[in-house]
């Protein structure tokens, strides 16, 4: 597959998209505006950023497909605890289905979404997968060795046979089955389970179950919640049906830093997490690693005192010193002090016209709240109004309207909980208007399970930020339930044809679904995930991509049927020189029923005003109550060091900045 590379194209690239926002481009800084890729990891702790970097990490050269569908098994129960799911009512079931995603931000969930997990990493490993419904249950079976293998990564099992490999769903019901056969009065009586496996009993029971080295004498798997009880149950053959738990992928942890800008990781929580505004409260929040629920962990390597982190992503906006301009997508008809000693800090530069400021807020880890903080000067018949976009500029509401000097400050919360990226406009007129002062906090949420913890002993630190690259993502929940709650999939202007008005499915016998997508920067890939139905033979979409405004369309993959659920992900490398737009199309074909329950488009991007400058890392931890703390400044895209803690450090907190 390779784009056109006529000069027609090529030039239609080139002149397709004006400056971000519609406004003028921010000048190039003398120094780079923003360091992406920013990274900082521990040898105790395998790098799950990226489903790139979880490869490298978990997948060997020369392995078996054994080999690596436990390691895909293992990285789920390592990144992910068994609770109640968080819901971003983006995704499929509004839980979280991108398993990076699920990793980083979050580290609990259920069953179906550590099935989910499960199968979308075995795919990417090149192994086929399957998914399971069973009584009160989930399960993933994936195939190697000529046959399927059950590999539970929620309640932590699977089934060794005699000859080592695990035994597969449906074995494992019909040995159950066998059993019930003669020891009827144990099928669906739990107390009577429960009695049966004390004391080493299960291993009396059904002969598949017999050799699982995950159950402790009485019973109990690793997490404590769940038993062989529980597992006579599951698989006692009273549900029991195919079913594909859908998955998306693309997520990347992508840390952007700008001068004034600062990501705090801890180790802790306030007791901030996604379902505080509705939703079920994870039992974890205040678990400690290696107590009840979380007694597990310690074995599979973790280091963290717990699982949900709460940090802060805060960004103090140089205004003053003229170092704002390649931090900010827009800023057009504004000088700062240090060009032209004028005040306020920031300010309109020819009162004739209007001056815009544009600052694109994106996070890898998902906003919990949102405050900004400004000192407005505002001129004789002036103002500052502020607006806020959510779906990558294409439409702002206002969020503040300010018309006489002072202090100001706008709750940001209701605009981006659940949210991962928005931009802000500060539209200034009048002469003398402008910023005097400009702050943007929030608090996140993120796993402190893949933060790269130290450990007693001397701790290899690697350092790295490259490449110099953003992502614009088009994503929207295809359920009309969770207006409101989240983007809707048309929030992103998508040209429709025969497609319905409340779900992404079609109507008619063919149809489709295109996407506008820009980038500020040269376009490297452009990445589409989805989620989809195709029930007949016939029935298929065919994920295809423009650069030429329409004129042409490439084709990129095909989803094809028969399928009830699929997930599949595409990755187009092959990008037209200077290119900053595209069309991403879903053009669907139905027999029977075709729809998308989850679609996301990635464009990679290279940053305009992207490059390497100094960064500092601070750990802060306690030995032995004491707080100990490290500071190091990295002045090259890549680099290591060592930090050594002579006793067991109970670890507190992680910052990245750009150094001054």
């Amino acid at each position: 597959m390779r784009p056109p590379s006529s000069a027609w194209l090529i030039a239609a690239c080139l002149v397709l998209v004006p400056a971000a926002g519609g406004a003028e481009a921010a000048a190039p800084a003398a120094t780079p505006g923003v360091v992406s890729h920013v990274k900082v990891l521990s040898d105790k702790v395998p790098d799950v950023s990226s489903l790139q970097a979880w490869k490298q990490s978990f997948l060997k050269d020369g392995m078996s497909d054994k080999d690596k569908a436990l390691a895909v098994w293992k990285t789920a129960v390592t990144f992910q605890h068994q609770d109640a799911p968080p819901l971003e009512y983006l995704e499929v079931e509004n839980t979280v289905m991108d398993p990076i995603r699920m990793f980083n931000v979050y580290g609990y969930s259920f069953c179906g979404v550590a099935t989910s997990h499960v199968l979308a990493l075995a795919r990417y490993a090149g192994l086929e997968g399957q998914g399971w419904t069973i009584n009160r249950h989930c399960v993933p079976d994936l195939k190697f060795d000529g046959a399927w293998h059950l590999l539970d990564a929620s309640l932590i099992n699977y089934f060794p046979k005699a000859d080592g490999s695990p035994a597969g769903v449906e074995e494992i019901v019909a040995n159950l089955k066998a059993w019930y056969e003669k020891n009827p009065d144990y099928k669906g009586n739990d107390g009577k389970l429960r009695e049966f496996m004390r004391a080493g009993g299960w291993r009396k029971g059904p002969e598949v179950l017999s050799r699982c080295p995950f159950y402790d004498d009485n019973g109990w798997l690793p997490a404590a919640t769940h038993g062989w009880y529980s597992t006579m149950q599951e698989y006692d053959g009273s549900t029991l049906f195919a079913y594909e738990s859908g998955y998306s992928v693309g997520y990347e942890v992508n840390v952007q830093l700008r001068p004034g800008e600062r990501l705090t990781r801890n180790w802790s929580n306030q007791g901030l997490h996604v379902n505080m505004d509705g939703g079920e409260t994870p039992g974890c929040l205040k678990t400690p690693v290696g107590k009840d629920g979380l007694r597990y962990t310690p074995a599979y390597g973790d280091l963290a005192p717990g699982r949900i982190g709460n940090g802060t992503l805060a960004y103090d906006v140089p205004l003053a010193s003229g170092a704002l301009g390649g931090g900010a997508l827009v800023a057009d008809n504004l000088a700062a002090t240090a060009e032209d000693k004028a005040a306020p800090a920031l300010h309109v530069k020819d009162a004739a016209r209007d001056a815009v400021l544009v600052l694109r807020m994106a996070s890898p880890y998902v906003y919990l709240t949102g405050r900004l903080a400004f000192k407005a000067v505002v001129g004789d018949g002036g103002g500052v109004a502020v607006a806020l976009s959510d779906n990558n500029g294409l439409d702002w509401k206002q969020v503040a309207n300010v018309a006489a000097s002072g202090d100001q400050a706008v709750d940001l919360k209701p605009h981006v909980l659940r949210r991962y990226d928005y931009r802000l406009r500060f539209t200034m007129k009048g002469k003398g208007t402008g910023l005097d002062a400009l702050a943007i906090t929030h608090d996140i949420q993120h796993s402190q399970r893949p933060l790269p913890a130290l450990a007693q002993g001397a701790n290899r630190i690697a350092f790295s930020a490259e490449p110099q690259e953003g992502t614009i993502t088009v994503e929207g929940t295809t359920d009309p339930a969770n207006r409101g709650k989240q983007v809707f999939y048309t929030d992103f202007h998508p040209e429709r044809e025969n497609i319905a008005d409340d779900y992404l499915r079609l109507t008619q016998g063919t149809g489709h679904v295109t996407f506008p997508i820009e980038t500020p920067g040269d376009m490297t890939r452009v990445r589409v995930g989805v989620y989809y139905r195709a029930r007949d033979a016939k029935d298929a979409w065919n994920v295809q991509v423009s650069f030429d405004g329409g004129k042409t369309f490439l084709p990129v993959g095909r989803c094809e049927g028969p399928t009830r659920n699929h997930g599949k992900y595409f990755v187009l490398t092959e990008v037209p020189a200077g290119c900053r737009a595209a069309l991403v199309r879903f053009a669907g074909e139905q027999r029977n029923t075709t729809m998308i329950y989850q679609a996301r488009v990635m464009a990679d991007y290279r940053e305009p005003h992207g490059g390497f400058r100094p960064v500092k890392v601070t750990y802060v931890w306690e030995e032995g109550g004491a707080e100990k703390r490290n500071v190091h400044v990295a002045r090259k895209a890549a680099e290591t060091y060592t930090i050594d803690c002579p006793t067991a450090p109970l670890m507190k907190s992680l910052v990245v900045e750009l150094a001054e």
